[in-house]
């Protein structure tokens, strides 16, 4: 067995003695402190480390570590470095360097336009679809190349409907005969207001309004605008310098969710979409570092989730109900009639990728409508009694990562208030509205919201 070195863990009962640390239960983790965790695991871990996962029922952090592998030349110390951080700790195959190799090898043997694959810790395996495209000779393409990677490294299915960006002609911000949605408020490198969406969307065009055939209010960075290739994303640039650009997502009715920070997602985080098409919809991740292989070139980089999405959704926003910014629409399959997979731009790499920051900027940034009173994802409204983010309303409290007092609603759990994916209720949610039948006959509800819904505020 190979001795692999690893960093020494700088976190909670890192110093705990190996006697004591062994067996050590999980701690009880809101899913933001999971993420963390894991970030802090992955790095400490080096080579032994191979995936992590929340556990919602839980409230667990999951680590997967290699089944054998020695640290130091102790057969437990790398168990007991990851127990001793709160984390359950499961023992698998397939090291998280093995299976990127493996999906570096898919897509050198088979970018068959329609497929996508991602890493899934839950299965410590990469996980392959083709969607109804993907037939003939193409489906013996990417069946041989998963097979070629061995028994026990991919899985691969079938998805009923088509990839392909989420960009359709409508509402939202309008950019000629494109319609997306706004993903978060930003700072730019230079301190002006801006806002993150696709870059699909910036690709096709360079100013955006926040109504149909109205003057364009802001104007894309070329320069930052990313598709095809590594992620989808670009930096809009809002035209006057004064705009108030609060770093909040618009639910609707009223109601916003304030982003506090970008956060990175783990298989298991119960996230939430705003987009101009569908409004709100629920959901969890289901793999990372996703690659897609669109009809207009592949995109690497991606989170993929089980939240329903349709066209003009496209750039919206992904977060967690207690405010951490997750990622930006970038296209799928199916809808949100019968589901199918969806995947996102990481927040985190686009903002990297720009230079630019969460958060308010702008004449009056940061002063939020209804005197700053924010309102959470997840919440219905029903004759106008919403609940708040992660607040409790009796028994059936959206939790979402965020603990309150010794009652912590856990990220997963019962959402009570929170709307569902494909659900009629909820702040913004469907407006009926299939796959690719905007066009002229768009539905004058989801138009009325426009830019406002996303959370661009002027």
């Amino acid at each position: 067995m190979a001795a692999l070195g690893a960093a020494a863990l700088i976190l909670p009962n890192a110093m705990a003695s190996q006697t004591d640390a062994k067996g050590a239960a999980p701690r009880t983790l809101a899913a933001s402190d999971a993420s963390d965790l894991a970030s802090k695991l992955r790095e400490a871990l080096g080579d032994a480390f191979a995936g992590a996962y929340y556990d919602s029922a839980e409230k667990q952090l999951v680590i997967n570590v290699i089944d054998g592998l020695q640290i130091d030349g102790d057969d437990n110390n790398v168990i007991i470095q990851a127990q001793s951080a709160g984390a359950k700790v499961r023992e698998v195959d397939n090291s998280w360097s093995e299976l990127q190799k493996g999906a570096a090898t898919l897509k050198a043997k088979a970018a068959v336009p329609g497929t996508a694959w991602a890493i899934d810790p839950r299965t410590n395996k990469i996980q392959v679809t083709a969607d109804s495209t993907v037939t003939g000779e193409n489906w013996d393409t990417i069946e041989s190349a998963t097979k070629s990677l061995g028994t026990g490294m991919a899985t691969i299915k079938k998805s009923a409907g088509t990839f392909k960006p989420f960009l359709e002609g409508g509402d939202a911000i309008f950019g000629g005969g494109a319609r997306c949605s706004a993903g978060f408020n930003v700072v730019n490198a230079e301190g002006a207001p801006a806002f993150l969406t696709a870059g699909h969307c910036g690709v096709a065009e360079a100013e955006w309004s926040e109504e149909e055939g109205g003057a364009p209010i802001a104007t894309v960075d070329a320069a930052t605008a990313t598709f095809p290739g590594a992620g989808d994303f670009a930096l809009v640039n809002y035209n006057d310098p004064a705009t108030q650009a609060a770093s909040t997502v618009d639910l609707g009715n009223g109601q916003t969710v304030d982003i506090k920070a970008a956060g990175e997602a783990e298989v298991g985080l119960q996230v939430f979409r705003m987009g101009s098409t569908t409004g709100l919809a629920d959901g969890q991740v289901t793999g990372l570092e996703a690659t897609v292989n669109y009809p207009e070139g592949t995109v690497t980089g991606l989170i993929q989730t089980d939240v329903c999405a349709e066209p003009g959704d496209s750039g919206g926003s992904l977060f967690t109900q207690d405010g951490q910014a997750i990622g930006l629409t970038s296209g799928g399959s199916g809808d949100c009639t019968v589901g199918g997979e969806t995947f996102f731009q990481p927040v985190t790499t686009a903002l990297a990728a720009v230079g630019a920051t969460l958060g308010d900027a702008g004449a009056g940034a940061g002063e939020q409508a209804d005197g700053g009173a924010a309102a959470g994802a997840g919440e219905q409204a029903d004759g106008g009694a919403a609940a708040g983010a992660g607040q409790e309303e009796g028994a059936a409290a959206a939790g979402a990562g965020e603990e309150e007092g010794a009652a912590a609603a856990g990220a997963g759990e019962e959402q009570g208030a929170a709307a569902g994916a494909g659900d009629d209720a909820g702040a913004g949610q469907q407006h009926d509205q299939g796959a690719g039948d905007q066009g002229g006959e768009q539905q004058q509800g989801a138009e009325q919201q426009g830019a406002e819904q996303q959370g661009v505020q002027r």
